[in-house]
């Protein structure tokens, strides 16, 4: 996700203070991963200095100023053209899990059980993201189903990986 597109589209609505962008982005986008006060103004610093924001005024206050951004034509130009350009499909063919089934194999080890208990992990995470899918919004509804979806495909292929352990055997250690 580029951090930077996100609170430029945030920003299209109306000028908004570092705070108020953490806040919106952590509430529709952040709720496995809030994002940090650090990020925000290190983003909106380069933001700045790229010319896709600038600051609509500054605020006093009891602590550090506060400075309230907002979006420029520039700014509304980059986050339609990063939204009208696909993102790039992932083919995850440096597949960790690959990796260490094969490792099994030929380090003599069980990859049958690697697979089991990868199973077993992946069937658990998807009842927490069925659960949180059940109790939220459609926002979130969404996100775990995209979730859901992937996970699903590797059961697939941790099924098709177990029917053909010993077929996958004879080839690495050949």
């Amino acid at each position: 996700m580029s951090i930077g597109h996100t609170l430029l589209g945030l920003l299209e609505s109306g000028p908004r203070h570092g705070y108020d962008l953490k806040r919106a982005f952590d509430e529709k986008f952040g709720h496995d991963r809030p994002l940090h006060y650090g990020q925000v103004y290190s983003t909106m610093s380069r933001l700045l200095k790229n010319g896709l924001v600038e600051v609509d005024g500054i605020e006093a206050g009891g602590g550090p100023e506060r400075k309230r951004y907002a979006i420029t034509e520039a700014g509304v130009t980059d986050v339609a053209r990063w939204l009208a350009t696909p993102e790039k499909p992932e083919p995850y063919l440096q597949s960790t899990l690959f990796t260490k089934v094969v490792l099994a194999l030929l380090t003599g080890r069980s990859a049958a059980e690697l697979l089991d208990t990868q199973r077993s992990e992946h069937l658990r995470m998807m009842r927490v993201l069925t659960e949180r899918k059940r109790r939220g919004d459609l926002a979130d509804q969404l996100i775990c189903d995209h979730a859901l979806f992937h996970l699903e495909a590797d059961l697939r292929w941790l099924e098709l990986a177990a029917a053909r352990l010993d077929t996958l055997a004879r080839e690495v250690t050949a």
